[in-house]
């Protein structure tokens, strides 16, 4: 065990501060990170500020960041797939069961015994796991990936959580070269959208409440900007979209984009609104439409992300910050003062 430079919060209300942590030294089977870059996720804030407490309550102190990306600097005697020195990331997850049907299937996402990379319970050391708000971390190699050398590394951090968010329900509902693709909401995850919709060869088309951002969809890939409030724009896509990807967290009208799905087409939730979303039932029986939802994806998956991120040199905008102005972050995310993630240049904490 040895001690590590981190920030924590200790309540609900306080704010992050600079701690000590501890962290177990690299068994035979681990991967010890410097870590160089650590995204700022929405689900850090909510966690941090104990907004999730009915279903996950938070433990504190709490060492929050899933989007880890850094260097090798120590590895287990029976680790194969990495060396000291290797560029390596970090997503959501640390470990699972391993042995249920859906890990078996590369799905450790959805096994009922994951452990997440903050606030679950640390099978190591006892007590709860810390995240990425830190100089290193040890993790599984199975649940540490490779990162594509050619990817600017502050921008490949968000990847590992509003990336796999993204990209993984368009692999599942087959989003290709000739698909119409509508992504609803323009920020940390939709801006992503954009990206691997575009990428992947479908025909893109943003809707946002905000006329700025019209450029900005355009830039990223987008080849039609629809504003969300003008009722005859939206009319006029009717009937023709094969997949919506709605990444809004806000109330919203679900119905009136279930009413632009073509025949079989599929809107998936990523956005996680606090109230639930009321649906039509007309909407989804005429046409055959579905509503599905998602949540990151398997290490498989993850991989693959990164992998196809390094083939058409994707990362997400990030606004880079020091640790020291991670408040201040926190306090512009809730007003949707970023374009479009920050990003902490983890070397800022060696002056702690």
């Amino acid at each position: 065990m040895y001690n590590a430079k981190a920030y924590s919060a200790a309540s609900a209300t306080s704010p992050l501060a600079s701690t000590t942590i501890a962290r177990r030294d690299p068994a035979e089977h681990d991967v010890q990170i410097e870590i160089l870059f650590c995204g700022i996720c929405h689900s850090d804030l909510h966690s941090v500020r104990n907004e999730w407490s009915e279903f996950m309550p938070t433990n504190y102190p709490i060492v929050p960041g899933h989007e880890i990306v850094g260097r090798v600097t120590k590895t287990g005697s029976a680790v194969t797939k990495f060396t000291p020195g290797d560029l390596a990331a970090v997503g959501c997850l640390v470990d699972s069961d391993r042995n249920c049907p859906r890990c078996k299937a590369g799905l450790e996402n959805f096994c009922p015994n994951l452990i997440l990379t903050f606030n679950s319970p640390d099978t190591h050391l006892g007590g709860v796991t810390y995240g990425g708000y830190s100089d290193t971390i040890v993790v599984d190699e199975h649940f540490v990936l490779r990162v594509p050398p050619n990817l600017d590394l502050s921008g490949a951090a968000p990847l590992l959580c509003a990336g796999i968010t993204t990209y993984s329900p368009m692999r599942h509902w087959g989003v290709t070269k000739g698909k119409k693709v509508g992504v609803i909401g323009l920020g940390g995850l939709g801006h992503m959208a954009v990206k691997f919709a575009h990428a992947l060869g479908a025909h893109v088309v943003a809707f946002t409440t905000s006329p700025s951002k019209t450029g900005d969809a355009l830039r990223l890939g987008a080849h039609e900007v629809v504003l969300s409030r003008n009722v005859d724009e939206i009319k006029k896509h009717t009937g023709s979209f094969d997949f919506i990807l709605d990444a809004v967290s806000a109330d919203h009208d679900i119905n009136t984009y279930i009413n632009l799905l073509a025949f079989d087409g599929t809107l998936t939730l990523v956005g996680a609104p606090a109230k639930p979303l009321g649906v039509a039932a007309l909407g989804l029986i005429v046409g055959r439409r579905s509503v599905s939802g998602s949540i990151i994806g398997g290490i498989p998956e993850t991989q693959e992300m990164l992998d196809f991120c390094g083939e058409h040199n994707i990362t997400a905008d990030v606004e880079v910050i020091p640790i020291q102005k991670v408040n201040e972050a926190y306090e512009r995310l809730l007003k949707s003062d970023v374009k479009y993630r920050f990003s902490i240049d983890m070397a800022s904490l060696k002056s702690e």
